[in-house]
């Protein structure tokens, strides 16, 4: 009878066409989740118009959806560890999905708040669960490019969701937005839950689903026989069936947690103070709602690059110098657009729109790689999950943020708040020490206390 090491074969084994199709698998259910999440930011002015609202009047029900984020990032995180990462993620995406559709049926802010913030339970389930399926399905050496790729496509759904906004709101209505929003991610999480496998390392962990492990090893080109044992290398100091988060503040892991935690929360607070509020901010400087939505649209575009380029760069360099680069270039081009001219016709502008927008997603899609290297398999959805709820406490407040700038001082004072919240990214990211591409010698240095490996 044989004896595999799972995250042995995993890591050191080869990235195969077959790995490739998974990861495009857990991607599209990110795209879709972003195309949701982007979707009442887009509407608002619709909605204002409509409803013979001022902007003020949406500023709790924006910060309802990242509300129910927070929760369902956590809880989802958990659930992954619990019941499997593929099925997490995809409950999760059926459950913002249906409640996106019934979002289209709404005629009020009561309503609506309700149904935005159930919605967010399952958008919220949905990232840490991809981003762990995703670093589990690969070698070692493609985990951070995997899982930024996965995590990219919230930018990439953004951009989605912003020029479908474009075209969509002037022709048909907000209504429309909504059911588009929510019965393509239904059909996709029922093809999905056909073609989907579960993660490998988890099936390790679960005997009675080690004959679904044989069959996944085969398909991903390793000669697996039928009475095989299968065991993980540094798995026992947490039980898989009962992690919990007092397992992120145990002494090897203490530092790191408070580091992502800061770096998540205020990161994700100044994206979402883009993403909810920019389309608002725009029309309000006299901007047209096609050429305001376009311009979120260029942002997530911006995101998209940034990241992806981003993630190329940590597999050269490693994530430190990567993140701490993007997060001072961030803190720069956020000061530059605050100083320019609101013009839609502003050729300068819509560059540093860009660059602000690919920096900010840039690092907080590489954030989930840096999350998945800190934590071990069997902790590794709760470590996201939690990292992730944090930041969603970020994103509740980014709409209460973005308005107080807003009626502070205006758009100077709007895109000054990207800089400030990119200075404190910029000070978590530097306390943690289990960076993407760190050495044993390194790690051992900062008397973190971790035998290699974890």
């Amino acid at each position: 009878m044989k004896t595999i090491d799972v995250g042995y074969v995993i890591d050191e084994g080869r990235w195969t066409t077959y790995q490739k199709l998974l990861i495009l698998g857990a991607a599209l259910t990110i795209i879709l989740d972003g195309v949701d999440n982007q979707l009442l930011g887009n509407a608002v002015p619709s909605l204002m118009k409509e409803w013979s609202l001022p902007r003020g009047a949406f500023s709790t029900i924006l910060a309802l959806s990242p509300f129910g984020m927070m929760i369902g990032g956590a809880v989802g995180g958990i659930l992954g560890d619990r019941i499997g990462r593929r099925t997490a993620l995809l409950f999760s995406m059926l459950s913002f999905a249906v409640l996106t559709l019934a979002i289209s049926t709404v005629n009020g802010l009561m309503l609506l708040g309700a149904f935005r913030f159930l919605a967010g339970l399952g958008l919220g389930g949905a990232m840490p669960n991809a981003a762990a399926l995703s670093s589990e399905y690969v070698p070692r050496r493609q985990r951070p490019f995997a899982v930024t790729l996965t995590i990219v496509c919230i930018p990439l759904g953004g951009t989605l969701a912003a020029f479908l906004s474009a075209w969509i709101l002037p022709i048909y209505g907000w209504r429309t937005l909504f059911v588009l929003g929510g019965i393509i991610p239904i059909a996709l999480a029922i093809l999905l839950f056909k073609v989907l496998p579960e993660s490998p390392r988890y099936l390790a962990s679960r005997r009675e689903r080690w004959p679904e492990l044989i069959a996944l090893l085969r398909r991903l080109g390793h000669d697996t026989p039928a009475d095989a044992n299968f065991v993980e290398a540094g798995a026992g100091h947490v039980q898989k069936s009962r992690a919990s988060m007092r397992d992120l503040f145990v002494p090897q892991f203490r530092r790191d947690t408070l580091g992502l935690f800061g770096s998540f929360f205020f990161c994700l607070l100044v994206n979402y103070v883009g993403i909810l509020l920019l389309v608002a901010t725009l029309t309000g400087a006299g901007f047209s709602q096609p050429a305001a939505s376009s311009a979120l649209g260029w942002w997530n575009i911006g995101g998209v690059a940034g990241a992806v380029v981003g993630a190329l760069i940590i597999q050269r360099f490693g994530s430190r110098i990567t993140m701490l680069g993007l997060s001072a270039l961030a803190i720069a081009s956020g000061f530059m657009v605050a100083a320019m001219p609101l013009d839609p016709q502003s050729v300068p502008l819509l560059l540093m729109l860009i660059l602000l927008g690919g920096t900010l997603n840039a690092v907080q899609t590489t954030m989930y790689a840096l999350a998945a290297n800190v934590y071990p398999t069997e902790i590794r959805g709760t470590g996201i999950g939690t990292a992730v709820a944090v930041g969603r406490i970020g994103n509740v407040l980014a709409s209460y943020t973005g308005n107080f700038a807003l009626d502070l001082a205006g758009p100077p004072a709007y895109f000054s708040s990207f800089s400030i919240g990119m200075v404190i990214v910029f000070i978590s990211l530097s306390v943690i020490r289990r960076h993407i591409g760190s050495s044993v010698s390194e790690i051992a240095a900062a008397r973190v206390g971790v035998p290699a490996g974890h």
